[in-house]
């Protein structure tokens, strides 16, 4: 991995940020026909929708986009890596894609989330496509923000990012966690590193009432699972008297707000040992009683066939697996791995008892989830019904012309 270090805590330094207004203008022209989801303002460009480029823009260069009969599209950051050619910053052919335009976006995709603060200091602050910034995502934990850059375009930009979120926010320090395989195929290698403030330290964040520590150098994600809190809460709720499963339990969120909500024990299970070690310490941090909670370190897929053995039963499982399948030519794959873990999860629940299942894969939409945990429940001989569709929080709110951002779906079903 690259480190990356920008320390300067003063004012944006304008001689490190890319492009400035010139006379050369690149220009993608789109085939006839193939221009229908940009007028919809879906903001990206595959490659087999390009009749051709004009001019030799640079990786992540900003693009003019037009019609085969030359009208205005839109104006696009260039990727000539990916089959998403380029990625819309704007639909507006009187937007200039500059450092004012780009910190104006930040400014107002903060602000959108400034009524969403109640009870948490862990939020998103911006959310890619659905905010107008492709390929940055930036979270909030208490004083520091993480960011990730995804796309040619947000990488190009990426001097601008750290000082601007340090002034928009206050945050004491920006931190870069762009060690995803989405950047692989932009073209990008991975960065991990300060990119404003130094080196973040401890962080910790209160959510509800309960403590977390975020290991926002090496965890999960940018440390974090901030998308699920509405579903933990939930959980909080449902917990009451209850023997609990949390299945995938990284850091011991769902745990947690179980043990809070009055779960009469919680097994959690995680392949790290790592984050079995932070759900203890969060456990302790929150002074909860240890003998309520039993954490395994074990591989998820064959305990369930174990506890199946046991004769176990539980009043509440929560399934939170990672990604099963990072593109679409995973998808069948991962539709059997899903398949096999609500399968088990749903034999083991008691009647009567909740599951709160979930798929956080974007190339496995709403529809297909829910027909692959229909099919689980009928191989299972479960009746069960549906008493929710769940998703993410809404600062991690996905515009209607994207719907690829709505990348967290699940259930919560109840046994009959």
């Amino acid at each position: 991995m690259v480190s990356d270090t920008n320390c300067d805590n003063g004012p944006m330094n304008k001689r490190n940020l890319p492009e400035k207004v010139s006379d050369t203008i690149f220009r993608i022209v789109i085939k006839p026909g193939r221009e229908k989801s940009l007028r919809h303002r879906h903001p990206w460009i595959f490659s087999g929708a390009i009749e051709r480029v004009d001019g030799d823009a640079a990786m992540g260069q900003t693009v003019e986009v037009v019609a085969h009969d030359g009208s205005f599209l839109a104006r696009a950051a260039y990727c000539p890596n990916s089959q998403i050619r380029a990625r819309v910053w704007s639909f507006d052919p009187a937007d200039r894609i500059d450092a004012a335009f780009l910190e104006r976006r930040l400014a107002e995709a903060i602000a959108r989330r400034a009524p969403l603060r109640a009870g948490s200091d862990g939020r998103r602050l911006v959310h890619g496509e659905s905010d107008g910034l492709p390929g940055l995502v930036a979270d909030q934990y208490a004083d520091v923000v993480v960011v990730q850059l995804l796309s040619a375009g947000a990488e190009r930009w990426r001097e601008l990012w750290g000082p601007a979120l340090r002034r928009i926010t206050g945050a004491r320090a920006v931190y870069e966690r762009s060690d995803v395989e989405v950047r692989a195929l932009e073209g990008l290698a991975p960065r991990v590193g300060p990119l404003d403030g130094g080196e973040p330290g401890a962080v910790r964040i209160v959510e509800d009432g309960i403590a977390y520590e975020v290991d926002v150098v090496a965890g999960q994600k940018t440390g974090f699972f901030l998308d699920q809190r509405d579903n933990r809460a939930l959980a909080g709720k449902l917990a009451q008297g209850a023997e609990a499963l949390n299945a995938f339990c990284y850091t011991g969120g769902f745990s947690l707000a179980a043990l809070k909500g009055g779960a009469k024990r919680v097994e959690s299970i995680d392949t790290s040992e790592e984050a079995l070690a932070a759900a203890r310490r969060n456990l302790d941090r929150n002074g909860m009683d240890a003998s309520r909670a039993e954490w395994l370190a074990a591989d998820v897929f064959a305990q369930l066939r174990k506890y199946r053995d046991q004769g176990r039963r539980f009043d509440l499982i929560v399934l939170d697996p990672p990604k099963f399948a990072p593109t679409e030519k995973h998808v069948p794959r991962a539709a059997r791995a899903y398949k096999d873990i609500n399968l088990w999860a749903l034999k083991l629940l008691a009647p009567g008892g909740n599951l709160l299942t979930f798929s956080c894969s974007g190339a496995v939409t709403p529809d297909l989830f829910g027909k692959i945990v229909a099919g689980a429940a009928a191989d299972a001989r479960v009746d069960a019904r549906v008493m929710r569709h769940l998703g993410a929080t809404p600062d991690h709110a996905v515009s209607i012309h994207f719907p690829e951002g709505e990348y967290l779906k699940g259930l919560w079903l109840s046994r009959a």
